[in-house]
This record gives C-alpha cells, structure tokens and sequence, in this order.
C-alpha cells in the first residue's frame, strides 16, 4: 500500500497528555482507482505503550478502548460522515452517521479494509486502505478527520491519550466538524 508523501502531525488533546509518546504522523491519499490509503506513524516509548499486534482480522466494535486508529470521512458540504477503526492487529470497525453522532445502520462494508502494521525499535507504522465502495459518495471532494487513541501501559494519570489534526472541544471528541481538516479530492460520482 502507497504511503502519503505529505505527513500531516496529530496534536494530542491538552486533556490527555502522552509522555511516552513523541509524534504521531498522518497521511491520506486518494487512490487511482477511487479508494483511501491511510498511514499512521507513531514515533516513542514502544515498550510503554499498549499495542495490540496479535488477533482475527474481523470487524470488532470498542476497539477505541485500546489503541487504535480512525478515520472520518464526510462528503465536502454533507452532514453525512463515515467512521473507520483500524486496531494494529488487523480488526477494524466502520459505522454510518447521518449527522453529529447520530447513527445510520445503513452502512455495511462488503469489503473488509487492509491493514498493514509494522513494529520497529522506536517507531510503530499502520497502513489501511479503503476501497472505493466504502467511501461516501460526493460531488465536491471529501473532508477528513485523522486521529488516534493511544494506551500506555504505565501512565499514572489516565492510560490514553487521544489525537487528531485539530482539537476544537475542550474534551476530545473526533466526530466534530471541525476536526475534520484535510480535504481529498474533486468531484466524486456515487456507484
């Protein structure tokens, strides 16, 4: 999977800050053949943190409560938005909303994304692809939201942090608008 030439930095949340952890960079690219690609890297203690590498590749909710990595994806001007989960161990979660937070179970994915994790000394790297079918359809590009929840092992005040391009609420909440920051794309045609 191709990764994004153009890292975007997460900002942690000042509620839940992360000693352990040093960086986190995004990237998001449309694809030639209409799906997102999706790169996560986390640069910092990876012997305190808290990374599922082992499980079934399979759709599983709650997967916020650990680290994991999302993606919000909206149609440019739709109040419609899209939630993906990629945990490190290759299970994955993605929910339908037809306005702020108000759930639309209309949303099945017929194909599951793939994940890619790797694990080095220092660093951790996530790649996830979308394919085209999972993707909102929109006339004017999409508008994206990236993000991160992050669990250490020995933090003594609170075990998460949480991180996305922008904060706007005093507490993190990655389903505001306005943290969906990164536009992608022109002009989409629905399946």
């Amino acid at each position: 999977m191709p990764s994004d030439d153009y890292p975007l930095t997460l900002l942690c949340h000042p509620a839940t800050p992360a000693p352990v952890v040093r960086a986190i960079e995004a990237g998001a690219s449309l694809r030639a053949d209409g799906g997102l690609s999706l790169t996560f890297r986390v640069w910092g203690d990876m012997a305190r943190l808290l990374i599922p590498m082992t499980g079934a590749s399979e759709r599983t909710d709650l997967l916020w409560e650990h680290t994991c990595f999302e993606a919000f994806v909206a149609g440019a001007g739709d109040s419609a938005y899209r939630e993906y989960n990629f945990s490190p161990c290759g299970q994955w979660a993605a929910y339908a909303f037809s306005d702020y937070r108000q759930r639309d179970d209309s949303l099945v994915l017929i194909d599951a994304p793939q994940i890619v994790s790797r694990l080095h000394a220092g660093r951790f790297e996530i790649e996830a692809l979308l394919a085209p079918g999972a993707l909102p359809a929109c006339a004017g590009g999409l508008k994206i939201g990236l993000a991160a929840v992050i669990e250490a092992a020995d933090v003594v005040d609170g075990s998460h942090s949480y991180w996305a391009l922008r904060h706007p609420a005093l507490r993190p909440d990655f389903h505001h608008r306005e943290a969906f920051t990164l536009e992608l794309g022109g002009p989409r045609n629905s399946d």
